[in-house]
This record gives C-alpha cells, structure tokens and sequence, in this order.
C-alpha cells in the first residue's frame, strides 16, 4: 500500500498546481512521541514546543497550488502568547478559551507561508 501511494505522489509531483501532503504515518507518530515526551519531561512548560514542531512538520509536507508550504513560527513565540491566552483565561474564569483554540489558529496561520 505504501509504495502505491509513492507512486501517485510521485505522479502528481509534476504537475503545476497539485496540491498533496506526501508526509507518512511513521514520521508523524515519531513528532508526536518526541512532542508528548518534551512535555511531559518539562511539566508541559514546552508545549508550545511541542505544537510548533508539528505544525512544522505539516507544512513542510504540505503543497499546495503546487507550492510547498514553510512554517516560521518559533516555541519562544507562541510561549509568550501561551502566557498571555491563559492569563486571560485565568482571568475571565475560563470563558476566554472559547477564544483560545481561534487565537492558535490565527497565529499558526500568520506564521505559514510558501516556500521560496
């Protein structure tokens, strides 16, 4: 299975504007094994580690319109985000993390870019 699916990326590869993720479920469980242990090593103070060595990875493996896609973001980045997010969530009780899961996407967004 896994070399018919080489082969359609391989094929898709040529053409201008296909868009494919030719990431593999082995590389994925390893980023996730490395993400979980980081956090729970350090008490989960490098979550935002964890995240952004995922979302890395996904747009490193994404193209799109033909275009790989690049993610610039860093762990100290979305750390001093983090911090602000859940002081507000501390702070309104909890009602701000309706707001947080959108605000992650927006800063994972801003940070993802195609590749030059």
């Amino acid at each position: 299975m896994s070399t018919a699916f080489n082969i359609q990326m391989n094929s898709s590869e040529g053409r201008e504007g296909a868009s494919y993720f030719d990431g593999n479920i082995f590389q994925y469980i390893g980023w996730s094994i490395v993400g979980y242990l980081v956090t729970v090593f350090t008490l989960g103070l490098c979550y935002p580690l964890a995240l952004v060595m995922i979302y890395k990875w996904k747009a490193e493996h994404t193209v799109v319109g033909g275009r790989r896609l690049s993610f610039d973001g860093t762990a100290v980045q979305l750390f001093g985000n983090w911090i602000k997010w859940w002081l507000l969530c501390i702070v309104t009780l909890g009602i701000y993390s309706f707001w947080l899961v959108i605000k992650l996407e927006q800063w994972k967004v801003k940070h993802t870019h195609f590749a030059r």
